[in-house]
């Protein structure tokens, strides 16, 4: 149901940096970018996720309660993706480990103060 989503950012160049280096490790790379916004994924029939400075011009701000989640096959890719994010400046918001039963995650706010998390689901 999810086409893409889009996180506010006042710095689209130290955004691009940031992202850039992280979903490199998912194979995602940028598949579209204009002046003001870039959106990466791995194909265009995927969901996407993209930073974007805001159309009204106002400062961009992260919502509290707001989340993107991104879904991986394995723990280990959540162990590494989470300290990735923390390694390029990334903010921990809840180290990655098991949450229950069968849901494994690691939270993290970008250089922007948007929260994401990466996740799997174990069998």
């Amino acid at each position: 149901m999810i086409g893409y989503v889009t996180l506010g950012t006042e710095n689209i160049e130290r955004a691009a940096k940031f992202y850039d280096a992280l979903f490199a490790e998912i194979g995602a790379k940028r598949i579209m970018e204009g002046d003001t916004f870039i959106a990466w994924g791995v194909s265009m029939d995927k969901p996407g996720l993209g930073v974007i400075k805001p159309f009204d011009g106002k400062p961009a701000t992260s919502g509290n309660g707001t989340m993107v989640a991104l879904v991986v096959e394995k723990p280990e890719q959540v162990d590494k993706l989470y300290e990735k994010a923390i390694s390029l400046g990334a903010k921990d918001e809840g180290p990655a480990g098991p949450r229950g039963d069968n849901f494994y995650a690691g939270y993290f706010r970008d250089l922007d103060g948007n929260k994401l998390n990466f996740f799997c689901m174990k069998s």
